[in-house]
């Protein structure tokens, strides 16, 4: 069975991503989407949502405290909302669940339905068709892109987020739980484009900064003719090398596009960046990938 991979495998190294049709059955989607509903029904508005602008001073304590939520969801199921879904004093202007932009950065790991399709067998078996000796999950995310104001992801590389030494090491796998379209925001690649290097890192920043993390470096400016639209149906699978450059447009239609990801690092003679946003913890070591 090796054999009928090499030419998957081939397509994936020269291009930098790989779609494969159908991976997930549509009662996994649903089982993903379901239990997503229950986690947003139960969802408190995070206190720093809460807070009422007024002051310069107050304006800057809220980014703190929404910087200091990022940057503590590692390890935990955390809550990311889309600009302007609430008022001055926290309250949704529209409901809830359709103000919700992303969900993460642990579902991987605390929540069982998504624990069981990061692990299932078939996302090992490709591991291990891809040669990962001891891939280890850094993090998951489900994205909602919501209708109407579900806003674009600007291209960019992976890598500059989850950086690795050497680079090369990082792997998203990328589910669409339904049909991503054109229309509603599909991702769009460069084929080719992750093979030299990266250009910006977003690290820490030095403690008592204003911001939790900046940019180092900067993102070219990049030919838009270049990026092709990869349409994909639910259950649709999408691997991301680390390096390869992407993005997905504002979702303008009518419809969301709901998607569970997360990503891989090959740990075995890879060191993972002390300046990445992202840090195990002892509550949560990378895990294996393989069970």
């Amino acid at each position: 069975p090796g054999g009928e991979q090499s030419p998957h495998l081939f397509q994936f190294h020269k291009d930098g991503f790989l779609v494969l049709e159908h991976f997930f059955t549509a009662e996994e989607c649903d089982s993903m989407r379901n239990q997503i509903q229950r986690i947003v029904a139960e969802m408190e508005v995070p206190p720093h949502c809460r807070t009422e602008f007024s002051t310069k001073e107050e304006e800057q304590l809220q980014a703190q405290g929404s910087s200091e939520y990022f940057l503590t969801s590692g390890d935990k199921i955390r809550f990311f909302f889309e600009k302007g879904v609430l008022d001055e004093r926290g309250n949704f202007l529209i409901p809830k669940e359709k103000s919700i932009s992303k969900i993460g950065h642990a579902l991987h790991a605390y929540d069982p339905v998504f624990k069981q399709i990061t692990h299932s067998s078939k996302v090992q078996e490709l591991g291990r068709k891809l040669g990962l000796e001891r891939p280890v999950v850094v993090q998951s995310m489900y994205i909602f892109k919501q209708p109407g104001i579900g806003g674009e992801v600007t291209p960019h590389q992976d890598a500059t987020f989850l950086h690795t030494e050497p680079l090369g090491r990082i792997l998203g796998f990328w589910i669409a739980l339904e049909d991503a379209t054109r229309e509603n925001g599909c991702l769009w690649f460069i084929p080719g484009s992750h093979t030299s290097g990266i250009t910006r890192r977003m690290v820490r920043a030095a403690s008592g900064a204003s911001t939790c993390v900046e940019f180092v470096g900067s993102e070219p400016a990049y030919d838009n003719s270049q990026f092709i639209p990869l349409p994909i149906s639910k259950g649709g699978l999408i691997l991301i090398h680390g390096e390869v450059v992407h993005k997905s447009e504002l979702n303008s239609s009518e419809s969301s596009r709901h998607v569970f990801t997360f990503h891989v690092m090959e740990a075995k003679d890879t060191s993972w960046s002390k300046e990445n946003w992202l840090q195990p913890t002892p509550e949560l070591p990378f895990p294996s990938l393989y069970t």
